[in-house]
Formats: structure tokens, C-alpha cells, sequence
């Protein structure tokens, strides 16, 4: 046979069942904005993307490090969430928030005040989305690692309640993120929690945790790992990777991100047939 008859039925419909259209495609999306403990390579977002959300569902990560409520929406972040809420051809759009860290935080740029300003500005996040025709979910702080004679020193607690507070008064559905972590956490102990960082402590980080108490987290500069060898034509780009109580490697974004994944079920039903266990 010659190679055009050989080809003339490679491409030839004999034999097929006759021909439909695909059903048009019903597809969601999920926009999660926070801080370092959801961002790319320091916190569970990006595993909750990749191992929990089905192809139906556009999952993208908008967690930048360093950001509180208030310095998000200063640099423009904010918009940029509001942006992506408003792409049509969703059948469903949800923007998951959770901050804490940051605005807990002495920084300049980034502090907030607890009773009043960190609400306020979750209360306005929470209108903004809803005004874009998406669905807020609000996540309360993930749990630091820090612990004191054995027991977790969950400084986020008072942050978290001001979450839960806000969703309560604003009806959005709530995933208690504190509250699932920091039980984790507290079971795994101060010795085993050290895992989930993302990379390993130095001996006497290691051998105080054993006490019980573990150590205040070093300087970035100490703790952090090398850079990753470039290229001159190559990625350049760097991530931060360092021990300490807070960041998430590997072991501990996929534990974090299966909690999410659990409870924004419960919290979300319409999305359960999107999310895996």
C-alpha cells in the first residue's frame, strides 16, 4: 500500500461512531489571596491547587509574602484578585481570603490594628468580591509552630476570632484554619512539627524543641539556604527557603492544604465535586 493510501486511512472516519458536539464545559474557579503562609513555595496553596482541585476548577494562587490587609490592597494586589474575579465564562467564581500574620507584625508598611482596622478591612474585602458577582470565603490565619513548655503558643488565636467574627456578621462561609492547624500541630509536638518546615533545623533548634520549647526563629539570613545555581540564559529567580516556625515546605503545605481542602467542602458545598480528598 503506498504511504498516501496508508495516510488517506489513518485520517479516514470509517469505522467511528458518528460524530457530536462536546457537552459545553461548566467551569468554576477558585482566586486564593493571602500571605507567605498561602504563597508559592512557602505556604499550602500552590499543593492545594495542584493536588486537591479537579481540571474543571481554575485554581490560581495570589498569596505574595510579607502582605497584611492593608499592604495588599496599598500595592495594588487587591485589584489585580478583583481582576481575576471579574474574567467571565465561570459558571462560579470563589476568592478565598486569609491574612493575620503580617498584620500582626511591627512592620512598618504592613501592621494593623486588631480590633477595629483588621476587620474593617476584611469586611471591605468581603464586599468588593461579592460586588464582582464572586463568593467570599474568609480563612482564619494558619497557625504558627511555636511552642512553650509542650503546649502551642497559637499567638494567631485573637486574630482568628476576629475572622470568625466578621464572617458571622457578614454570613460568608468560614474555613477555621487556626483552629484545624493548630490541633495538628499540637498533636504532632514540637520535635515532629519540625517537618513541616521547609528544610531541616540545625541541631540546637532540634534539641531545645525536645525541651519542649522551641527556640525563637533565626534571622532570614541565618537560616535561609543557598540560592539555586542560574544560568546565564536560564530562570533566575529566587525563592526564600529557610528553617523556622512559620513557612511550609513540601510535608507541610500538603498537610495544610488537605485540611483546607476538608473543610472548604463543608463550608462550601457547592464545591464538593470539585475538591479531592
Amino acid at each position: 500500500m503506498s504511504t498516501a493510501a496508508t495516510a488517506q486511512d489513518a485520517n479516514s472516519s470509517k469505522g467511528r461512531t458518528v460524530r457530536t458536539d462536546a457537552e459545553k464545559l461548566a467551569a468554576d474557579k477558585i482566586v486564593l489571596v493571602g500571605d507567605s503562609t498561602m504563597a508559592p513555595m512557602s505556604g499550602w496553596a500552590s499543593m492545594f491547587c495542584a493536588h486537591h482541585v479537579k481540571s474543571s476548577t481554575a485554581c490560581l494562587n495570589l498569596g505574595r509574602g510579607g502582605r497584611s490587609t492593608r499592604s495588599y490592597r496599598q500595592e495594588g494586589s487587591w485589584d489585580l484578585a478583583l481582576g481575576e474575579a471579574r474574567v467571565p465564562g465561570y459558571r462560579r467564581t470563589f476568592v478565598l481570603i486569609q491574612f493575620g500574620h503580617n498584620d500582626q507584625s511591627s512592620v512598618a508598611e504592613r501592621w494593623t490594628e486588631m480590633d477595629s482596622e483588621f476587620p474593617a478591612n476584611l469586611r471591605r474585602m468581603v464586599e468588593d468580591v461579592r460586588q464582582t458577582g464572586a463568593v467570599p470565603v474568609l480563612l482564619t490565619p494558619l497557625t504558627r509552630r511555636d511552642f512553650v513548655k509542650g503546649r502551642l503558643n497559637n499567638t494567631l488565636e485573637p486574630w482568628a476570632a476576629k475572622v470568625r467574627a466578621v464572617a458571622a456578621a457578614l454570613k460568608v462561609p468560614l474555613v477555621n484554619l487556626n483552629a484545624a492547624s493548630a490541633a495538628a500541630v499540637q498533636e504532632m509536638g514540637p520535635v515532629r512539627s519540625m517537618a513541616l518546615a521547609q528544610t531541616a533545623p540545625n541541631g540546637t533548634e532540634r534539641h531545645q524543641a525536645g525541651t519542649g520549647t522551641t527556640l525563637k526563629a533565626r534571622p532570614a539570613a541565618e537560616a535561609r539556604l543557598p540560592d539555586v545555581p542560574t544560568t546565564p540564559d536560564g530562570p533566575r529567580g529566587q525563592f526564600q527557603r529557610k528553617f523556622d516556625y512559620t513557612h511550609l515546605g513540601d510535608e507541610g503545605a500538603e498537610l495544610f492544604a488537605g485540611l483546607v481542602a476538608r473543610d472548604l467542602a463543608r463550608a462550601v458545598p457547592e464545591l464538593r465535586s470539585q475538591i479531592a480528598p
